[in-house]
C-alpha cells in the first residue's frame, strides 16, 4: 500500500479498509443479482450452506459487531449466532437481503466515522480486548471469506449465464493491454 503524500499510515489504512468494504459489498450485490430464488436457498450438498444462510450470518455478524461500536462488546447478548445457520419460515430473500443491507450500511458508516487516532483504542469482542485496527481487520477478513463463498455458490448456480465480477478467464492479456501493461502474471 503506497501512502499518498501527506497521508498518515492510519489515514491510508482507513482509506483502504473503506475501499475494501465497499468492494466486498459490490461483489455481494452483483453475485446476488445473478441468482434466482431457487439458487439463493439451494445448497451445493448436505454440508454446504446456501447463499441465504451466508447472507443471514453476515448480517447477524455485522449488526452485532458494529452496533454501538466501541461502547459495548461486539458480541451482543441478543445475538443468536447458531440460529444464523438455520433457515426459518420468515427468512425470506427480501428480508435477508434487507438485513444484509442494514449490516453493510452500519459497517460502512461506522468505519467511515473512524479517525486514525481511534485505531489504537480498545474494543471488546466476546470479552477479548482488541485494538480498533485489529477488530476492523478481523471483520475485513471474515467478510472476504463469506463474500467469496457467496460468489462461488452463485457462480456454480449460474453456470454459463454467469457474468464475471473480475477479469474473465482467458482475458488477462487484453485487460492488461487496456491498462498499458505487459504480460499478465
Amino acid at each position: 500500500m503506497s501512502e499518498p503524500q501527506g497521508t498518515s499510515i492510519g489515514e491510508a489504512y482507513l482509506l483502504e479498509a473503506r475501499s475494501r468494504l465497499r468492494y466486498y459489498r459490490w461483489l455481494t450485490e452483483r453475485a446476488l443479482e445473478q441468482v434466482d430464488d431457487h439458487a439463493f436457498f439451494a445448497s451445493l450438498d448436505d454440508e454446504s450452506n446456501p447463499i441465504a444462510v451466508v447472507v443471514k450470518h453476515l448480517a447477524g455478524n455485522m449488526l452485532s459487531r458494529f452496533s454501538d461500536f466501541g461502547r459495548s462488546d461486539g458480541e451482543k447478548p441478543d445475538r443468536d449466532r447458531d440460529a444464523e445457520f438455520e433457515l426459518y419460515v420468515d427468512d425470506t430473500r427480501v428480508r435477508l437481503e434487507m438485513k444484509l443491507n442494514q449490516g453493510w450500511d452500519l459497517v460502512e458508516s461506522t468505519v467511515d466515522g473512524l479517525t486514525p487516532d481511534a485505531l489504537t483504542n480498545t474494543v471488546f469482542v466476546r470479552g477479548q480486548p482488541l485494538s480498533v485496527l485489529e477488530a476492523v481487520n478481523r471483520q475485513l477478513t471474515h467478510y472476504a471469506y463469506h463474500v467469496g463463498q457467496i460468489v462461488y455458490v452463485a457462480r456454480a448456480a449460474c453456470g454459463p449465464r454467469w457474468e464475471s465480477l473480475s477479469i474473465p478467464r482467458g482475458h488477462s492479456a487484453s485487460f492488461n493491454a487496456k491498462l498499458g501493461r505487459g504480460h499478465a502474471g
